[in-house]
């Protein structure tokens, strides 16, 4: 799946109208199955979750708003975001003046179409620009809205890339939004691409791929794991992963989780963005929270409500490019290595440096370009290795890229010099 293959999965889920729960979501999912086996769970309604439960299933078919002559001039057929999530269905015929509190818009932006919700609060509600609204005439309106809300399911996704050891690293995004490219279809597309990525590399742990409805979703699912949490070790939220901003990472709340220690030492060879953490957000705030206080951290372009476009139907995938979508998951590529091969080592030879001529390891670097660098990574290895310092530890340390670290690392353990 290259950019522009990732490119085509925002474009082709973008028309459907995904919520929290129903068809949408399950629709989504059918079309990410159609590129990684999934694992879907169906989470009924009523369910407890923590202090949470499981709303009713929201399913909608048509909605509009018609003026006198039938015409509409509101039409949720022309986008996802005409109604408010979760709008409870409605028929009947007002006034302009009374419709107006159903309608929302965006005067500092007339031409775009704002998102919103009432997951949680029965409501109703149309979404249009303030161009739209600024030439309805006085009058009588139809409204129509053909939902439901009833008993139904939550629906979320796992993918589980298999590792050497059964400790986990979750990668986490939410499948909630309807036609919002940035937030949050690109960063389905790249979690999609990175898990078959990771399938071709023989992984040291065990990758689990979370495909969830934000919030909810990710409660849910810790709700339904708590037996397993342990094992998870690190993790990685993705989300507005396609604009053109430089990549911003926000830290786990323990703030030196290894996640947050791995993309720091990657994004610092490339424009970028770190931040602390803080309980408002995406679901890293959920495996965040004190009672699992899991080393999860946010991979994000520019981040959420920061650029104009969000939640907006200017957030369409025009707004997202094949280059900034590949340059995340490239990131991504990179901060997961990192988070696989750092070990802990203990050298062999602890007094004085060993003779490295002998063994091979000094001709083993000859004629490469850089050799130099894979001589110094040797020895910042050898002097490093006693069982307190991590490969990740010792490159920062040395000021040298992970993987010249992490090579000289698996040198030296062939070698019999080091051990884990």
């Amino acid at each position: 799946m290259t950019g522009a293959e990732m490119h085509a999965l925002v474009r082709r889920l973008y028309p459907l109208c995904r919520s929290i729960t129903g068809d949408g979501v399950r629709e989504t999912l059918r079309i990410i199955g159609e590129h990684l086996p999934l694992d879907v769970t169906e989470v009924p309604s009523g369910t407890r979750a923590f202090d949470w439960t499981v709303p009713p299933e929201w399913n909608i078919r048509d909605a509009y708003i018609a003026d006198a002559t039938g015409r509409r001039v509101v039409d949720f057929a022309e986008s996802t975001l005409h109604v408010v999530g979760y709008s409870e269905p409605v028929t009947a015929r007002m006034s302009l003046a009374e419709l107006r509190r159903h309608l929302h818009t965006l005067p500092e932006h007339p031409d775009w179409i704002p998102y919103r919700t009432s997951y949680y609060q029965r409501d109703w509600g149309f979404c249009l620009s303030q161009r739209t609204l600024d030439a309805l005439a006085d009058g009588e309106y139809e409204v129509h809205i053909d939902s439901t809300l009833a008993d139904g399911h939550l629906t979320y996704a796992e993918h589980v890339v298999p590792g050497r050891v059964s400790d986990e690293v979750i990668i986490s995004c939410h499948v909630c939004h309807p036609s919002l490219a940035n937030d949050n279809l690109a960063g389905i597309a790249v979690a999609s691409q990175l898990a078959l990525h990771l399938a071709r590399q023989k992984p040291h742990y065990t990758y689990r791929f979370l495909f969830v409805p934000g919030t909810i979703g990710s409660i849910t699912w810790l709700a339904r794991n708590q037996h397993r949490i342990e094992k998870v070790k690190h993790g990685l939220v993705l989300a507005c992963a396609g604009d053109r901003g430089r990549l911003t990472y926000k830290r786990s709340r323990r703030g030196d989780a290894a996640v947050d220690r791995a993309a720091e030492h990657v994004l610092s060879g490339r424009p970028h963005r770190l931040v602390d953490f803080s309980p408002y957000g995406y679901d890293e705030r959920q495996y965040c929270s004190p009672g699992f206080n899991l080393g999860v951290g946010c991979l994000t372009r520019t981040p959420y409500a920061v650029y104009p476009e969000y939640h907006t139907s200017a957030d369409n995938p025009d707004f997202v490019t094949e280059e900034a979508m590949a340059d995340t998951l490239a990131a991504c590529v990179e901060i997961l290595a990192v988070l696989d091969r750092d070990r802990r080592y203990l050298t062999l030879n602890p007094h004085c440096e060993p003779q490295l001529g002998k063994r091979g390891l000094y001709d083993a670097l000859g004629g490469r370009s850089d050799a130099k660098q894979a001589q110094f990574a040797l020895l910042w290895v050898l002097s490093y290795s006693d069982g307190e310092h991590s490969l990740l530890d010792i490159a920062d340390r040395a000021g040298l890229p992970f993987d010249a670290i992490a090579a000289a690392g698996d040198a030296l353990l062939a070698a019999e010099l080091v051990k884990e």
